[in-house]
C-alpha cells in the first residue's frame, strides 16, 4: 500500500467485481470521491443517500459504507495515505456542489493529480501529497460553506450510525444482531425497523453483508485457509463458514476463489 496519496478513477476504485463496492465495507485509506456523471446510491454510517452529478463524497479511514452506481456513472477519487494527518471529517459526509467555481476547483486539483501519476516526474509523492492537502482545505471550505446543511439528526439517525459503527468495530467478533441491539439497549426488532427505514437494509442484513465482504476480500486475495478465514470471521467453526458463503454467493469458498460470481444478499 502506496504511503503517498494516489488518483484513481471511480471504476478502478471499486474494481470489476460489483460486490466489492455494493457490500457494506470500510477501507483503510481515507477517501475523496468526485461524482462527474450518473447516478447511484451510497450507504453512509447507517444512511442511505442518492448520488448525482457533482456530488463530493467524504470517506473517513475505518467508517463503514457502500456504492451502488450506473454503468454510466464516472468519478475520480483522492485516497489519502493511511495513518495520514490531514483533517478529514469524523464521520461519511455528502456534499452536493452547486457553485460553478467549487465544481472547477475541485476538477482541477483532481485533474492534476491525475497528471502527475501519469507523468511520473521527479519528487511525485511529495506533489501527490501537496495535492492531497490541497483537497482537505477544499473540502473544509466546502463544508463551511454548504447550501444544504443537514438538519440535527434524528434519534433514529443516531440509532442507526451506532449501529453501523458498532458493526465496522465487531463484525469479526461472531456476535449475532440481537447482541449488538442489547448492547445499544434496544430491541432486535427495534433496531430492524430503524435500520431497514435508515439504510434500506435491515440490521441482520447490514451485518451479513460486511461479514460477506471480509469473508469474500480474505478467500480472493490472500492464500489462507478457509478454516483460518473462518476463525479470523468469528465462526464456530469451518463447516458453518462454508455454508454461510454458500447461502449468500450460491458457491462453496474453494470455488469462489476460482470464479468469483456476483454476491447478493437477501
Amino acid at each position: 500500500m502506496p504511503n503517498h496519496a494516489r488518483l484513481l478513477t471511480l471504476a478502478q476504485w471499486t474494481g470489476p467485481a460489483a460486490w466489492r463496492a455494493t457490500l457494506p465495507h470500510s477501507s483503510a485509506r481515507a477517501a475523496l470521491v468526485w461524482i462527474t456523471r450518473g447516478q447511484g446510491r451510497a450507504l453512509l454510517g447507517g444512511r442511505r443517500r442518492g448520488l448525482g452529478v457533482h456530488t463530493a463524497l467524504a470517506l473517513p479511514a475505518r467508517t463503514l459504507f457502500a456504492l451502488e452506481t450506473g454503468p454510466q456513472s464516472f468519478g475520480l477519487v483522492c485516497e489519502f495515505p493511511a495513518g495520514s494527518a490531514w483533517p478529514m471529517p469524523d464521520e461519511p459526509t455528502l456534499l452536493r456542489v452547486r457553485d460553478t467555481r467549487a465544481q472547477a476547483e475541485l476538477t482541477t486539483l483532481l485533474e492534476t493529480m491525475q497528471r502527475e501519476q501519469n507523468e511520473t516526474r521527479a519528487f511525485l509523492d511529495e506533489a501527490l501529497n501537496a495535492q492531497a492537502s490541497l483537497l482537505t482545505v477544499w473540502l473544509r471550505r466546502a463544508i463551511l460553506a454548504r447550501q444544504d446543511d443537514p438538519a440535527k439528526p434524528s434519534a433514529a439517525e443516531t440509532l442507526a450510525a451506532a449501529y453501523a459503527a458498532l458493526v465496522e468495530r465487531d463484525y469479526a467478533k461472531g456476535l449475532a444482531m440481537q447482541d449488538f441491539a442489547r448492547g445499544l439497549g434496544v430491541t432486535p426488532t427495534h433496531l430492524t425497523r430503524i435500520c431497514k427505514t435508515s439504510s434500506g437494509m435491515t440490521a441482520s442484513a447490514l451485518l451479513t453483508g460486511r461479514i460477506l465482504h471480509a469473508a469474500r476480500d480474505l478467500l480472493e486475495t490472500t492464500d489462507l485457509p478457509a478454516n483460518r478465514i473462518a476463525a479470523m470471521l468469528g465462526f464456530r467453526s469451518a463447516a458453518y463458514f462454508s455454508r454461510f458463503v454458500q447461502k449468500h454467493t450460491g458457491t462453496p469458498p474453494t470455488t469462489l476463489r476460482k470464479t468469483p460470481p456476483r454476491a447478493t444478499i437477501a
